[in-house]
């Protein structure tokens, strides 16, 4: 039964509309998931809401909890601030919709959201996800989930009207949400579920991803490896029927960040060496090693610049709509750090740019006045991705206050590593060894940290596990002694360039990917 009008139910201030799911009334039959799919035109292998069956106990004291999953149409939506074009929005009236229009597939929206509930529609390639049947809550319209739900376990109501249902039951009964501690605000309240069914974490997922009800297709599942935490809950539970949950961010990712260390290293470690040898020599009226050197007014930015130009071929290629990619720039939403990025490499680019062309001009006076924004411009280059992991709220390994540190050094240990196999003078590699050993020590005793001491969430806990001793395992150990055979670069030389670069490369992608290995719904 709608509780508003179409005059009030089109998104004035003064309504806000929230969820009701009454769990003790859910039988499980699907129909809510169907109805959302005729209505909505979702196609197949994807779903905006679906019912997870989890069977709680041990027999014969046995029975089976459901849970209704999608959006929470949170206040304070993560993929809103993700989302780089504004394609994910929030309404007046307190809905999270989308605008495919002006999608760009990028995918922060789904690393964003801690509920798992935006996917990519396999035949648009656009963000997609409950949006509340915002169309039929214009014309005074329940959503069609409400209207087909056999047993009145789906309610929805003015949060601000004191006698809608969902008010009433909001604030006299005892509701939950789903992942309180991410401070989103989310307006899907639960009633009468269970803790197994509310915690992603808290029913064991089956052997080989094979549950009673339900099949995942291989490589999209995210499953549990034996850890602790993978099981949580005090009672025996099992997760019986469940839906894929596909990692949005793939190998390109973990490689755009390798790209990226390259492309900010090689610029930071020049001046670095630069800086040594003016305060080694600062009386020298010679020209000094790595200051004035065809190396570094021409090389230097064309090895940047080509690994920048990876970079962004990377990110454009990982985009479901790669030829809107234009729209960070010309429609940006500011709160989003992959627009900061974006603008960021331009600014970087157009230094690189610079300095290259300074030299046909006899500008090496241009090119010292260009080291100073060179230098700011790398250090965000290599760390903002950081602050781009960060708004992945879903994704509690990347909450790091040190990553953005860490992310500096691995700019440095891979800017030297390039810098040590290419540059032929003597002198600069004695240099760039010192610096190889030391940055690669540093990155060593990071990780050693990022994985030995207390992590602050169970999620935490279990990406760092599916690291090291899970799916990733092999990439993260191989990747650690590589580096930690650079660590000997003042005496290896040259020799230990490929080792920390093969390294530091296999470390991100064990990162990258186990910290998106955590399931959510």
């Amino acid at each position: 039964m709608s509780e508003h009008t179409a005059a009030d139910a089109g998104g004035g201030e003064a309504t806000r509309w929230g969820k009701v799911i009454d769990q003790t009334r859910c039988i499980g039959c699907h129909a809510c998931t169907t109805a959302c799919k005729s209505e909505n035109l979702v196609p197949l292998s994807v779903t905006r809401t679906y019912v997870k069956h989890v069977d709680v106990g041990v027999f014969p004291q046995a029975r089976r909890a459901h849970q209704v999953t999608r959006c929470n149409q949170c206040a304070n939506a993560p993929c809103v601030t993700a989302c780089p074009t504004t394609a994910m929005f929030k309404r007046p009236d307190g809905i999270v919709d989308f605008d495919k229009s002006i999608c760009i597939g990028c995918k922060a929206c789904m690393a964003a959201c801690p509920y798992d509930a935006i996917f990519i529609n396999p035949e648009d390639h656009s963000a997609e996800k409950c949006n509340f049947c915002a169309h039929r809550i214009d014309m005074g319209l329940e959503p069609a989930c409400v209207v087909v739900c056999p047993v009145e376990a789906i309610l929805v109501g003015d949060m601000h009207d004191p006698a809608s249902r969902v008010a009433q039951i909001v604030n006299r009964e005892s509701v939950n949400v789903r992942r309180p501690e991410k401070e989103t605000q989310p307006k899907l309240f639960y009633k009468g579920a269970h803790q197994t069914t509310l915690d992603p974490l808290a029913a064991r997922r089956p052997e080989g991803g094979l549950f009673m009800w339900s099949e995942q297709r291989e490589g999209a599942g995210i499953v549990n490896s034996g850890h602790p935490f993978a099981a949580n809950s005090s009672a025996a539970a099992l997760l019986s029927y469940d839906v894929p949950h596909s990692i949005p961010w793939d190998w390109r990712v973990s490689l755009y960040t390798w790209t990226k260390s390259i492309a900010a290293g090689v610029y930071l470690v020049q001046a670095i060496v630069m800086a040594y040898f003016a305060i080694r020599y600062p009386m020298s009226n010679e020209p000094l090693p790595g200051a004035e050197s065809i190396f570094w007014r021409w090389w230097t930015p064309i090895i940047s610049g080509a690994f920048l130009a990876v970079t962004g071929g990377l990110l454009i290629w990982d985009l479901e709509h790669p030829s809107r990619f234009y729209m960070i720039f010309t429609r940006p939403q500011w709160r989003s750090w992959l627009v900061k990025g974006g603008f960021i490499i331009a600014g970087y680019t157009l230094v690189l740019a610079l300095h290259f062309l300074a030299n046909f001009a006899g500008g090496m006076r241009l090119q010292k006045w260009l080291l100073l924004p060179g230098i700011v411009l790398g250090v965000l280059t290599a760390v903002y991705t950081a602050y781009l992991f960060a708004q992945a709220k879903a994704r509690d390994l990347w909450q790091s206050p040190l990553l953005p540190p860490h992310l500096l050094v691995q700019a440095l240990l891979a800017g030297v590593a390039v810098l040590l196999l290419l540059d032929p003078q003597p002198d600069p590699s004695f240099v760039l060894g010192w610096i190889l050993g030391g940055t690669s020590l540093v990155h060593l005793l990071m990780v050693w940290g990022e994985v030995t001491l207390a992590h602050p969430t169970a999620h935490a806990s279990l990406a760092v596990w599916e690291m090291t001793r899970g799916r990733y395992a092999a990439y993260f150990w191989t990747g650690l002694v590589l580096v930690l055979a650079a660590v000997s670069a003042p005496w290896l030389g040259v020799a230990a360039a490929p080792l920390a670069l093969t390294g530091l490369l296999l470390h991100e992608h064990a990162y990258v990917q186990a910290g998106q290995a955590v399931p959510l719904a």
